[in-house]
């Protein structure tokens, strides 16, 4: 399941692209909202305290380097991970956003072998990112045959970084400053989707509610 639900979470954000438009339906915003209050809350119910009760020093340090590492990444990506969609029809293929997500795919897939409720929350919050990154793809022109190339990379990403993780023993060693790194990027991703999602980054009542269900639910699970 770890392998295969990332997938299946792409191949769902992309019908989705294909029947209604991210950025204008409400629906969607929800689900987004939804997805950083759960990711967000996965993280500070399972992984935070696994990495602090390691008894490892620097890992506050390390925590500060993902959530800068994904600064930079977003600074590539234009924040495609958090919502934010801009078109273009320049028809060249985008090489820089596949990098940047392709490396937060990636470090998104290590700790996903230590928790099952990790995994669901990293595949709650692809689904909306691959629907935003397709409907972008699609109307960038750049072919079909392209647009396919660039999501099957995106997709394979986050089951390498498990697989990597699970047949490279010296990974173990250093698990805890890698776990650390990705707390930092999803701290930073969660929360600028908490506030980016509506407009004017205020809540309504509908946003306050799924935010408050996310938490709810990852806390149960």
């Amino acid at each position: 399941m770890i392998y295969l639900l990332p997938l299946l979470a792409v191949v769902t954000g992309f019908g989705i692209s294909l029947f209604i438009k991210p950025s204008s339906s409400t629906g969607f915003q929800l689900l987004l909202s939804f997805s950083g209050a759960f990711l967000l809350s996965v993280t500070v119910f399972e992984l935070l305290p696994e990495v602090y009760t390691s008894g490892t020093s620097g890992v506050g340090v390390f925590i500060m380097l993902g959530l800068l590492i994904q600064i930079f990444l977003e600074f590539l990506s234009k924040g495609v991970e958090h919502g934010h969609m801009h078109h273009g029809q320049t028809g060249k293929f985008p090489m820089l956003l596949l990098i940047s997500l392709s490396l937060h795919s990636l470090l998104e897939g290590f700790p996903l072998n230590s928790s099952e409720d990790l995994l669901h929350g990293v595949v709650v919050h692809k689904i909306p990112v691959a629907a935003i990154l397709s409907t972008f793809l699609l109307h960038s022109k750049i072919g079909k045959l392209r647009v396919i190339l660039f999501l099957s990379i995106f997709a394979v990403m986050t089951p390498l970084g498990s697989w990597l993780h699970v047949n490279f023993e010296i990974l173990d060693t250093y698990a805890v400053y890698i776990y650390a790194v990705v707390i930092g990027i999803f701290l930073h991703v969660s929360t600028t989707i908490l506030f980016e999602a509506s407009k004017n980054h205020t809540f309504n009542a509908s946003k306050l509610g799924v935010v408050v269900l996310g938490i709810i639910l990852a806390y149960l699970l």
